[in-house]
């Protein structure tokens, strides 16, 4: 199995940016498609974004759509998530979740589509 550790997480002023990384060993990222979910404060956790196994496709949910990018880069074995403009309600623990489909299915967003998670990182962003 791959294991998965997030890093980069931090407190940023609203408006702000943070890139949060997700780093695998074990096995090689490129057998994953990729995911970042988070879990907000008293909230249960919600898919982010999802990104292929090349990085070519890749889906977002609607409040981070055009804030947010997934990207990875499988020859250091790091899969990244750039955020921009963020905002009080984006503060959660940020959690990379590995999936061994071989291609994004319609149900992507679901936690179960994915076989190995992170621990997480804090992202905190104040007013």
């Amino acid at each position: 199995q791959v294991q998965l550790v997030e890093s980069g997480g931090g407190l940023v002023q609203a408006g702000g940016s943070l890139r949060v990384s997700c780093t695998a060993s074990g096995r090689t990222l490129s057998n994953y498609r990729m995911g970042w979910f988070r879990r907000a404060p008293g909230k249960e956790r919600e898919f982010v974004a999802v990104i292929s196994r090349s990085g070519d496709s890749t889906y977002y949910t609607d409040s981070v759509e055009g804030r947010f990018t997934i990207s990875r880069d499988n020859a250091k074995n790091t899969l990244y998530l750039q955020m921009n403009s963020l905002k009080p309600e984006d503060t959660a623990v940020y959690y990379c979740a590995a999936s061994e489909l071989r291609y994004i299915t319609s149900f992507y967003y679901r936690e179960s589509e994915y076989n190995n998670w992170g621990q997480g990182t804090q992202v905190t962003v104040s007013s």
